[in-house]
């Protein structure tokens, strides 16, 4: 079978949601956008709410939507984008809590949804969701006599715990959210480490969840093995791939293996990338292609039959380091030819 197989550990992932819940004694959602960050919404929701979870963010309502429909009517699933035109129907019928950003936003929620739980987000120096100090003087009496579920806003910097923003992001927040009845959240992933100042009422992880950067101490949840379609000995000055951008210096055995940039292996990763035969590290050989990819097996004893992208070896932010990018871009590239499986024990 000529398709990559990405395991995906239900256990370690809900393990480490556990884990960043254990660090507050506040109550801890889950952020489940991007089709749980590429790890399948309908498979990780379900069992982030049996570890325990009982809000949930998506970024639109569409998402909301479809996690309504996988969770059924318990959980609460707020909605990062909030009310935007046309989402009226589906925030009611799927009994959505949208995070309003702007007093546009509030004025079609209460013309449109009267009485519908909403949550409000502030923009605290990130400027890119919520509502800046001077609109939300304007709106918040009016706001908050509407009884708002939560008042969030959205570090920019918690992944860099000395960072000033952070602190100074802190001190907005508290500055204008002090004295409401409404639950607060400011605490992402990064976050819930920086410590419990930031922990408010409610911490949302998302990222850690799935075993990335920050949470240093999150469990793998991925695994990716890649079939090798076909091994062979190329000779010394004989080069691998498109343009020639790799030549052989002595005698090689040279793997090529079924994926490429379409299955979310980003060509930017290129010669810095590595696979794994059991202990054995192999090396990318030129270029990363769209379906297949050079792998040098000189060191591997025998002939594999998939070699390990993803695993005990290295995470998702290692693939990134190599292509100067985030473990976030890694995770929701993970490509849909994949053949899946998921771990629950």
């Amino acid at each position: 079978m000529a398709v990559a197989h990405l395991t995906i550990d239900l256990a370690a992932l809900t393990a480490n949601w556990q884990a960043l819940n254990s660090m507050s004694q506040t109550e801890t959602a889950a952020v489940v956008k991007a089709d749980a960050y590429g790890l399948g919404i309908d498979k990780v929701a379900p069992a982030l709410a049996q570890a325990g979870a009982r809000r949930f963010f998506v970024a639109a309502a569409e998402e909301g939507a479809e996690l309504r429909q996988v969770l059924g009517s318990g959980p609460e699933i707020n909605v990062f984008s909030g009310h935007m035109k046309g989402d009226t129907a589906l925030i009611r019928d799927a009994n959505l809590v949208p995070m309003l950003n702007s007093i546009d936003q509030m004025l079609r929620q209460v013309e449109a949804l009267p009485g519908h739980a909403f949550g409000l987000q502030l923009d605290t120096g990130m400027n890119r969701l919520g509502m800046e100090d001077a609109e939300w003087r304007a709106l918040r009496d009016i706001a908050l006599a509407q009884k708002p579920t939560l008042v969030m806003s959205h570090l920019a910097c918690a992944d860099e715990p000395a960072h000033y923003m952070n602190a100074q992001q802190l001190q907005t927040f508290v500055d204008m959210t002090d004295g409401i009845d409404a639950d607060r959240s400011l605490a992402a992933t990064g976050g819930t480490l920086l410590g419990p100042d930031y922990h408010f009422d409610l911490t949302r992880p998302g990222v850690g969840i799935y075993g990335g950067m920050p949470f240093i101490d999150a469990k793998p949840v991925v695994r990716l093995d890649v079939p090798v379609i076909q091994s062979r000995e190329v000779q010394t000055g004989e080069t691998v791939g498109y343009s020639n951008t790799w030549t052989a210096e002595r005698p090689t055995r040279v793997a090529t293996i079924a994926a490429g940039y379409a299955d979310g292996i980003l060509r930017a990763m290129g010669d810095q990338a590595c696979l794994w035969a059991g202990d054995t590290r192999c090396k990318v050989l030129g270029r990363i292609s769209m379906d297949m990819i050079g792998v040098d097996i000189t060191s591997v004893e025998g002939e594999p039959a998939s070699l390990e992208l993803l695993g005990p070896h290295q995470g998702v932010d290692m693939l990134a380091d190599w292509a100067g990018t985030i473990g976030y871009e890694i995770l929701t590239s993970l490509g849909h030819r994949y053949d899946r499986s998921y771990l629950t024990a």
